[in-house]
């Protein structure tokens, strides 16, 4: 079995798209990182690869037994034995996995450049571990709180996050069942068609409204989402940690 050392990892827990798994230019002076001093590299079908990275299912009962125990952390000058914790890779996309114990993906992290190219290195020449396992045969479906990554594509950490925060937003709006309500919150992205939304139903104007802000991120976005999760101050702790994260590293 091929092993890292010394590998540093910043953990996005309970993460079921690949896009809110930060790589290194993202991530943050307060995220908290790790140093894992043993952690096994598997090389895998990009089938499998996928399943990993964008979903939070069963890990194949042959890949964990390969991993148990061998991976070690260190923590304070001490070694601590992880039950399952391993680097996995197609030959395209890396990422380190830690179970915590469980047998699902629950905490993912991206590996730093200088990393990435020794699993490169150290993987070639080798085949690939043929893990069988029950691939769920229903395409995943997303929906508002677990955006499509076409959603997400070409956007920068804070902006996704913010953007899921919009959503979420908009799923409460949804919830409300109040036609006026939608309606001034569409007409407030779209005030040239005021007079047309005055006599839209309820679904219709939020439908527009979703399908209307579900691409990209822009100024008029963060508008919305402001102005939208005003007096939530779950929301608007949520939008505070955000807007004013300014320095990420590079």
């Amino acid at each position: 079995m091929l092993y890292l050392h010394d590998v540093w990892v910043n953990w996005f827990e309970g993460e079921e798209n690949g896009y809110n798994i930060c790589p290194f230019h993202e991530w943050r002076r307060d995220d908290v990182i790790e140093l894992l001093d043993q952690v096994p590299l598997l090389y895998v079908d990009t089938l499998l690869y996928d399943y990993i990275e964008n979903d939070l299912a069963e890990l194949p009962e042959g890949l964990l037994n390969d991993v148990y125990q061998k991976g070690i952390l260190r923590k304070n000058h001490e070694r601590v034995q992880l039950e399952y914790c391993f680097v996995v890779t197609d030959g395209k996309g890396i990422l380190a996995v830690d179970t915590i114990g469980y047998t699902l993906p629950i905490r993912k992290s991206r590996l730093i450049p200088r990393q990435e190219q020794l699993v490169y290195d150290m993987i070639a020449g080798h085949d690939r571990i043929p893990y069988h396992f029950e691939e769920n045969v229903k395409s995943k479906e997303h929906h508002i709180l677990s955006p499509a990554p076409e959603s997400m594509q070409g956007l920068t950490r804070r902006e996704r996050q913010l953007k899921q925060l919009l959503f979420m937003a908009l799923d409460q709006l949804y919830s409300s069942k109040n036609t006026a309500e939608v309606r001034y919150w569409y007409t407030e992205w779209c005030p040239e068609k005021y007079q047309h939304i005055q006599y839209m139903e309820f679904e219709n104007v939020w439908h527009k409204l979703f399908e209307e802000t579900r691409n990209g991120w822009s100024k008029k976005h963060e508008q919305l989402c402001e102005n939208l999760i005003k007096g939530q101050p779950f929301f608007e702790k949520l939008w505070e940690l955000e807007h004013n994260e300014k320095s990420e590293l590079t």
